[in-house]
């Protein structure tokens, strides 16, 4: 599988690549590997799960910039795209069945 498609019966399919799929599935802490499930219940857990996890990227890449500046260093880059702005479309998809009490589907 080189993608990830997410669905419901309330939103549109939600399609991401492997890896940035695979990296939310495991902030959830959801099996990457195969077909899986998020119920309306796991959905709140999740939007917080998101969250706390891009602040502390947020927060890590900040530690790692000014410890290389510190040492006189050229900071180091990383993805453009950081996990807030990534998973943002997957957040609203879980707020929106969140309201409908539809769950996610992945795999199937």
């Amino acid at each position: 599988m080189t993608l990830y498609r997410f669905k419901s019966r309330e939103t549109g399919d939600l399609v991401m690549l492997k890896p940035h799929g695979r990296r939310i599935l495991e902030v959830l802490g959801k099996d990457p590997s195969g077909p899986g499930i998020i119920v309306p219940g796991q959905m709140a857990a999740a939007v917080q799960a998101l969250s706390e996890a891009a602040v502390a990227e947020e927060a890590e890449q900040k530690r790692l910039k000014d410890e290389a500046e510190a040492r006189g260093e050229v900071p180091p880059e990383f993805d453009q795209v950081s996990l807030r702005m990534r998973s943002a479309p997957f957040v609203e998809m879980l707020q929106r069945c969140e309201e409908a009490q539809v769950e996610i589907v992945w795999g199937v």
